[in-house]
């Protein structure tokens, strides 16, 4: 079943079930999708599941950041509530990648792109994402990189 079909089960299971906060996050990704689709279809592109996947993985990040920001400030509640739309964001994301396996994806784009040195991490960089969207955090593979780059 395709992204979109499932956040639209997804939204219609959690209104019968009357899941309020759950909704509300799930309703918020079909914005941010629907949004993302207008801004593409107006550069004359299309709209991937890449590109959703890009999406969804950025929604998470800002909620973690917005979470440890709660919770530096003492708003323990706020936290929660970040932390649950992570949760429920996460269920429409792949699988995360393991240490291990993240290693060997690097050292298996470093030998597929032929780097060498640090200028060459950006085609690196460029591999992983093509084949590893929403699977890793590129945010933390970028010191990997350039730790195995040397």
């Amino acid at each position: 079943m395709e992204l979109r079909e499932r956040l639209g089960a997804a939204v219609k299971d959690a209104m019968r079930a009357k899941e309020s906060e759950r909704l509300s996050t799930l309703r918020m990704m079909s914005a941010a999708i629907k949004d993302h689709e207008i801004a593409a279809r107006g550069e004359g592109r299309d709209v991937g599941i890449d590109d959703l996947l890009t999406l969804l993985g950025k929604m998470v990040k800002q909620r973690h950041e917005s979470a440890k920001a709660y919770q530096a400030g003492g708003r323990p509640e706020l936290h929660a509530k970040e932390m649950k739309e992570v949760e429920v964001i996460s269920e429409f994301l792949p699988a995360q990648m393991d240490a291990d396996a993240v290693q060997a994806a690097i050292a298996a784009a470093i030998a597929e792109t032929g780097a060498s040195s640090i200028k060459d991490m950006g085609r690196v960089m460029g591999v992983l994402k093509g084949k590893y969207t929403g699977q890793m955090d590129f945010g933390a593979v970028g010191a990997q990189i350039k730790a195995q780059l040397g």
